[in-house]
Formats: structure tokens, C-alpha cells, sequence
């Protein structure tokens, strides 16, 4: 042990202290700290958006766990979610006939409990609140709330009794929003809301009775866990466990979009602090060879070296992870609660995942990024001493950079969980480096091989001359700055092209009232009635109920499948409906489009994987009492949150004909105008009206709420992006240092050489934009339609931002680094240069 640590350790704590106080390692570390810093404070405002974004889910599923059962819930069930600190809310559903002195109508009970509901606010509608006012439990002793529609159907208003069973029961509100209801249109039928201790008067749960209860939990996010790793291996036939977002199609697209917006930021954080890493590591390999040339003539082993500079790197990650955490959590605490004034929510409180995922991008971006420069050290000759010599690439050299890359992609897959945008972002950064770096080099040796012809512009000469000198290092300047660039670039298009993208994927005008019910007959005068009212709507859409009763001949129910929702899905009966064209909101994947006169089917592609259909499977339907046979010919990927009316399973039309069927449609319906769907169930008593709006709100407030992080985060990561910049300007200061000073002992003067760098800059800078904005647009267009499922055009503003912002900022940039070398005497840098 005594050995290790005089001979390794302490060499490696000398070695640290000694390039400190020198500012050997000042920029290195600027870096390492740089990327922490970013990557923690990403990953920390992220997390914490991202579970405020879970938490508004949960208020549209009523709790952060939801158990669903066909029997009533044992009492352990309750019991051990109280144990752990949880709130509890259970209720019961079920179809009923209400009626009044006027009629009788289906409705769908449901009976809550006093904490109902847990998550979100439920609203009734008066003449003070016409869009509602939040109430803080169930209905009152003796009394229900009722849809607006049932107003119409059963001529009742508040203060009126209605009857359920052998109950009669005041009506004392009109529900205008229930959170937890969902857009179901299997069975819709107005709601009636009562006191679940009260549901055993009405004498409705007799033994035919179809009854379905729900439990709701909410709580702390390690109680909840903690509980679902409990209540899932016990979980009985016929229940069901959900999380926010799973039960909702439209919410969990818009989720997984802002996850991956949030989660983009994060990946082109890591991108920049890797190339700081990468260019600050390789200036520093290459001030230390002619000093580990010494160490090696005093007697110094390749194996001892190479401990030296592990321990001293180790020991400067390990700082820069505990520095950049601090500071991560600082800024995020700032930015959080501007997050939170601006969208006026209380941001739950971080994880210390992102304090784990800052510490752990030290010590993989220094290993992944600074180890194929560093390596190169412990691999100097003694010889170095004598001769000067540059090092020769070898082998190794590229196994080193294809473990940075490794390192890269693991990193970004672990920060994200998404392996599909951490491969495109991953190959696109290598793609881009690969091809930057060709077109960089070629561009160099044409503007080299020019420079001959140019016998009157000297400075102009000297500049694309001192380019051609060192074609390397100009190509590796350009690859960096058009990677930062490239990155910043691709940063300003998802603050403002790719977010209006995703913006235009829910116009202001989407669907938010859906007409369900619709009789064949009546299809014509519902459609005069909404052109009336200046309301423009599709063609109602067949409704048509069937069961799926074999796949390939083979018979199928919910034994066949282990999967609870497969199993679900086969019990019960399917919406079916027929279509002449594709509709807008749904895409092809795979197969083609139906055949009118066929016996075929197009499957969503959920649906086909949940239940193990392929393209070519039979499927056998009872739709009516009759067995249908369909082809799968093709399946479709369908756009939930565009709140267009849309089918799991799409038939052609003569497979449906003479089907029983009803229809639906959906429109976009102005605020003032609202009383029309009064109206339309005033004169078509059997309609059933969802409005949807709320929904339409809830998704649009996680829309902006996923904005404003990006927002804030571009402005933080842009930080990091001017320290790429910087890096690249200073990992050439030596060189620069050498060939000034030579050509100020050939006797050039101060305002000539000055002239030659700012025209070498502007060249370097220029390039680098043009690179940078043609690689931002490609990728981003990638990103676009294979991870957020939007097309986006082809932006010219890029190319003038890149190629004028790349020369600014290489003039601005490149002057800043390289302050002083003009002004520095010829003597003493060739002296420091040599």
C-alpha cells in the first residue's frame, strides 16, 4: 500500500497541484465543470417539469394509481395503501335507468365516496360559473349531479327529484367537468353522480347487476411505487392497475412529446460538453509531451506515467461532479421558480437522478472525450527531448475515440430512456463530425491552392497560406465550431420551428364536441342544423358493434393472452366502422389501403400489437349475430390528440352493409356558442353530446408548460455552447503563437498580421455556418418525422444566421482567445513556443 501511494498516488496529487497553479488545467476544467453544470440543470428543471407534467396527467385519471376491478376490492387492498401513507377514494359504476315524471332514460351511474375526487376538480355548472366551479367532494346527503344533456332528456333542472331505483333523490347540480371521465364511446350514456353510501338504498346491486369499482390512490411518488410493486403481483382476474397517461391515448402523446422535447435539450447538452471536453483535453496533451519526454529520460515507466495522469484526471472529475452539482441544483432552483410564476403551478420538488446523471457525465465524457488525446502521453518517446516530432495516428487512437462515442450514446440513453432519439442524435453528431471533417478539409486545401493566384490581396494570401499550413488543425477548428454551431443552430430550431410544429399538431381549431348516436335517419337534419349554426363538421362516421371471435380460424377470448389489457380488449365488443379514404389523421405503415369491394380490414397499430395480429391474418367478427371473415391488409398509425374521430379497426364498406349501425362525428364548437348542443338534444332527444374541451385545455396547458422549460433551458444551454467556441479557438493558440512570431522576426507588421487573422477567422467562421446550418436542418427534419411524428419544411433562416452568426462569432470568439499574441515580442514567443 506504501508503495502505491508514493509511487502513484502521490505523483498523481503532485501532478494535479502543479498543473493548477500553472492554468494547465483551467480550461479543462472549465469544461468538465461546464458540463456538469448543464447536464444537472437540465436533467433537474427537467425532472422537475416532468413530474409536474405527470402530476396534471394524474388529475386527468383522478390519482396517481388507479385500480379497476369487475368485484368488490378487498379490504387489504385498502388497508395496505393506507399503511404507506396513501389517499384513498373508491367509487362504483354501473348502467341504470333514471326517471322523472317526464320519461325514463339510460344513464351511467356512478356512486363516490366523500374524498372524490383526488387528483383534478370536478366543476358544476350555475348561472355565476357557466364554465363551473371546482367542489371539493361528492354530491350532498340525498342528492345526485347530472349531465347537462340529461336536462333535455328527462325535462329536469336543479331543485327537481329524479328516481333510481327505489330511491328518490334531489337533483342538486349540473356537472360541466368531470376530471376522470375520458372520452369512452362504448355504452355512453348521460352521468349521474351519487354518494356511494347511499348506492345500497336504491336496491340496484341485485345479482344481475353489472357493477365495476374503482379504487384511486395518491400520494407521495416512493409510497405510490412502493405500493405498486405491492398491489401487482396480487393483483386478481379482472382488475386492472393504471398509471397517468395509460388510460388516455390523447394526454400520453402529448406527454411522451414534451418528454422528448425536454429530453432533445438534454442530448445537445451533452454534445456541446463533449466537444469542450474533447478540445480542452487535446491542448492540454499537447503542452505536456515535451514534459513527460523529460519524465521518461529521468527514468519514468509508461505504467506509472499513465497512473499519474488517471489519478490526477480522476481527482479533477471527482471536483468538477461535486462543484457542477451545486451548481446545477442552484440554477434550477432559479429557473424553477420562474417556471413556476409564469405558468402559475407549484413545481413538485427534484430527484437527485440528475445529481447521479452529472456526476457520472464527469467521469464518462473525461474518459469517453479526453482519453484519445491523454492517451497519446504515456505512448512519448524519450527521444522527443532531442527531436521534435508529431505523433503519428495510430490504431488505438481510433478504438479511443470509438469508446468516447460508446460512452456518448450510454450516457445520452441513460439521461433520456429513449434509445431511438439518443441513436439519431448520437449518429447524426458522428454523421455530421464525419462530414464536416471531409468537406472542411477539401474546402481548405482549394482555398490553399488558390492562394498562389492572389499577387495583390497579401493578407488575404498569407491567410489561406497559414490555413494550408496546418490543414489538421484548421479542419479540426472548423469541425468544432460547426458542431457548436450546429448544436446552437439545432437549439434555436426547437425553441421556434420544431415547437410551432408540434404546436400545429393541435390547432386552435381541433375538435372538442363529439356527437354520439347519431340515427341514420337523422344524419341529414343534424348536419343542416350544425351548417346553421355556422358549424363545420365531417361527414358523421358508421358506428358498428362487433366481437372479434377467432384470429386465422383459431377461436380466441381472454384466456388466450396473458396481457390484461389483450384480455380486456377480447371480452369485450369492438367499435367498427367503414371509411372511402384514409382518414386525415391517421398514416399507413405497413400493407395498403382497402379495397371497397373487398373482405378486409386496417388495424391500428396498438391494437394489432397488443393482441399479436400481422398483416395477412384472418380475423372472424360477430357483428350482429352474423360471422364477418376480414384480411388484415394494412396497419395505421393513428394520432390520438388530433381529437378527430378514429377507430382501432377500419372494414370495407360492403363487409358492413346492411349492419346495424349508428353514427358519430366531431366539430370544433366556439365558447359562445355552447347552447347549441341544448339545442340539438332538445330536438334530438337520443343524441349524446361529449364535450371534450376540457381535455382539449389540459393539452394544450402541457403544450406550453413543455415550451416555456425548453425555452429557458436553450437559454442555459447556449451558456455552454460559447465555452465549445472558446475551446476551439484556444486548443490553436500555441501554433498560433509560433507562426506569428516567426513571421514578425521575417519582418511583417502588427496591422498585417492582424488583417491576415481576421480574414482567417471570418473564412474559419463562415464555413463553419454553412456546415453547421445545413447539418442543424437535417437533422432536425429527422428528428421532426421520426421521433415527434410532424413534418417541417425547409427554413432558410439557418444558412444566414450560420454563415453571418459563424463569422461574428469566430471574429469575436477567435479574438478573445487569442488576445496578446499579436502584441507579444518576437523574442519571447518563439522562446514559449519552442
Amino acid at each position: 500500500m506504501t508503495r502505491i501511494w508514493t509511487r502513484y498516488l502521490v505523483p498523481g496529487l503532485r501532478a494535479l497541484k502543479r498543473d493548477w497553479r500553472s492554468g494547465e488545467l483551467g480550461l479543462l476544467a472549465l469544461a468538465l465543470l461546464i458540463a456538469v453544470t448543464a447536464v444537472g440543470s437540465v436533467g433537474f428543471l427537467s425532472d422537475r417539469v416532468s413530474a409536474a407534467l405527470d402530476r396534471s396527467s394524474a388529475q386527468m385519471l383522478g390519482g396517481d394509481l388507479v385500480l379497476r376491478a369487475d368485484e368488490p376490492i378487498a379490504q387489504e387492498v385498502i388497508d395496505q395503501a393506507a399503511a404507506l401513507g396513501l389517499e384513498v377514494s373508491l367509487y362504483r359504476t354501473m348502467s341504470s335507468m333514471a326517471s322523472t315524471q317526464k320519461g325514463m332514460r339510460l344513464v351511467s351511474l356512478k356512486a363516490v365516496d366523500a374524498s372524490y375526487p383526488l387528483r383534478g376538480d370536478l366543476l358544476l355548472r350555475d348561472e355565476a360559473a357557466p364554465q363551473g366551479r371546482a367542489v371539493a367532494s361528492g354530491p350532498p346527503p340525498g342528492s345526485v349531479w347530472i349531465d347537462p344533456q340529461l336536462t333535455g332528456l328527462l325535462g329536469v333542472d336543479v331543485g327537481d327529484t329524479i328516481e333510481l331505483g327505489e330511491s328518490s333523490l334531489r337533483i342538486e347540480g349540473v356537472i360541466a367537468y368531470e376530471p376522470d371521465r375520458g372520452v369512452q364511446f362504448i355504452n355512453v350514456a348521460p352521468r349521474v353522480m351519487m354518494r356511494l353510501d347511499e348506492l345500497g338504498a336504491t336496491g340496484l346491486l341485485g345479482p344481475a347487476s353489472r357493477v365495476r369499482d374503482t379504487a384511486k390512490f395518491a400520494g407521495p411518488a416512493q409510497a405510490v411505487h412502493a405500493y405498486r410493486l405491492w398491489l401487482e403481483p396480487r393483483l386478481a382476474r379482472g382488475q386492472q392497475l393504471s398509471e397517468p397517461g395509460e388510460a388516455r391515448p390523447e394526454i400520453q402523446r402529448s406527454l411522451d412529446r414534451a418528454y422528448q422535447f425536454l429530453t432533445l435539450v438534454a442530448l445537445l447538452t451533452v454534445i456541446i460538453s463533449a466537444v469542450a471536453v474533447a478540445l480542452a483535453a487535446r491542448r492540454f496533451s499537447r503542452r505536456h509531451r515535451d514534459g513527460v519526454a523529460v519524465m521518461r529520460c529521468m527514468g519514468a515507466g509508461r505504467r506509472q506515467i499513465a497512473a499519474m495522469f488517471c489519478i490526477e484526471f480522476l481527482l479533477l472529475a471527482l471536483c468538477a461532479a461535486v462543484l457542477g452539482v451545486a451548481l446545477a441544483f442552484l440554477v434550477q432552483a432559479g429557473l424553477a421558480q420562474l417556471v413556476a410564476a409564469l405558468l402559475d403551478v407549484d413545481l413538485p420538488k427534484p430527484s437527485w437522478t440528475p445529481a447521479w446523471h452529472g456526476g457520472v457525465a464527469a467521469l464518462l465524457l473525461l474518459a469517453g472525450f479526453a482519453l484519445p488525446p491523454l492517451s497519446a502521453l504515456y505512448r512519448v518517446p524519450p527521444m522527443r527531448v532531442l527531436r521534435q516530432a508529431a505523433g503519428r495516428w495510430a490504431p488505438r487512437t481510433a478504438l479511443s475515440y470509438a469508446a468516447g462515442l460508446l460512452a456518448f450514446f450510454l450516457l445520452a440513453w441513460w439521461m433520456s430512456g429513449d434509445a431511438r432519439m439518443s441513436l439519431l442524435v448520437s449518429g447524426g453528431f458522428l454523421a455530421g463530425l464525419a462530414v464536416f471533417f471531409c468537406v472542411a478539409y477539401a474546402a481548405i486545401r482549394l482555398l490553399g491552392g488558390l492562394a498562389g493566384g492572389l499577387r495583390n490581396a497579401s493578407s488575404l494570401r498569407f491567410a489561406l497560406r497559414g490555413m494550408m499550413r496546418r490543414p489538421g488543425l484548421a479542419t479540426a477548428q472548423v469541425c468544432a465550431l460547426s458542431v457548436g454551431l450546429m448544436v446552437m443552430l439545432l437549439l434555436t430550431l426547437t425553441r421556434t420551428d420544431l415547437l410551432d410544429g408540434w404546436r400545429g399538431t393541435l390547432p386552435a381549431d381541433a375538435p372538442n364536441t363529439f356527437l354520439i348516436n347519431i340515427q341514420p335517419e337523422q344524419r341529414q337534419a343534424v348536419g343542416a342544423r350544425l351548417e346553421e349554426a355556422g358549424v363545420h363538421a365531417p361527414a358523421p362516421a358508421p358506428m358498428v358493434r362487433g366481437r372479434l371471435l377467432a384470429i386465422n380460424d383459431v377461436p380466441v377470448d381472454a384466456h388466450s393472452y396473458e396481457d390484461e389489457r389483450a384480455q380486456r380488449m377480447v371480452e369485450r365488443e369492438f367499435n367498427l366502422s367503414h371509411m372511402a379514404a384514409l382518414p386525415a389523421s391517421n398514416s399507413l405503415v405497413a400493407g395498403r389501403w382497402l379495397d371497397p369491394q373487398g373482405s378486409e380490414v386496417s388495424l391500428e397499430t396498438g391494437l394489432a400489437q397488443t393482441l399479436a395480429i400481422g398483416m395477412g391474418d384472418t380475423l372472424s367478427f360477430d357483428i350482429a349475430g352474423q360471422a364477418v371473415r376480414v384480411t388484415v391488409t394494412s396497419l395505421r398509425e393513428v394520432k390520438w390528440d388530433s381529437f378527430d374521430v378514429n377507430f382501432f379497426a377500419l372494414m370495407s364498406p360492403t363487409v358492413l352493409e346492411g349492419a346495424p349501425a349508428t353514427y358519430i362525428t366531431s366539430f370544433y364548437l366556439p365558447p359562445d356558442r355552447l347552447e347549441l348542443n341544448q339545442r340539438l338534444v332538445d330536438e334530438f332527444p337520443n343524441l349524446t353530446v361529449v364535450d371534450v374541451g376540457a381535455i382539449l385545455g389540459h393539452v394544450r396547458r402541457i403544450v406550453e408548460q413543455a415550451v416555456l422549460a425548453v425555452q429557458l433551458l436553450f437559454l442555459f444551454t447556449v451558456l455552454a455552447g460559447v465555452q465549445v467556441l472558446a475551446a476551439a479557438f484556444a486548443a490553436t493558440r500555441d501554433e498560433r503563437i509560433h507562426e506569428v512570431a516567426v513571421l514578425r522576426v521575417l519582418g511583417a507588421g502588427a496591422t498585417r498580421l492582424r488583417r491576415t487573422q481576421l480574414i482567417e477567422l471570418i473564412a474559419l467562421g463562415g464555413l463553419s455556418g454553412a456546415l453547421a446550418a445545413l447539418g442543424s436542418i437535417l437533422l432536425a427534419r429527422l428528428l421532426a418525422e421520426r421521433v415527434f411524428e410532424f413534418s417541417l419544411g425547409w427554413p432558410w433562416w439557418p444558412w444566414v444566421a450560420g454563415v453571418v452568426g459563424g463569422a461574428l462569432i469566430s471574429c469575436l470568439g477567435g479574438g478573445l482567445a487569442l488576445r496578446g499574441v499579436l502584441r507579444t515580442p518576437p523574442l519571447r514567443m518563439l522562446r514559449e513556443a519552442a
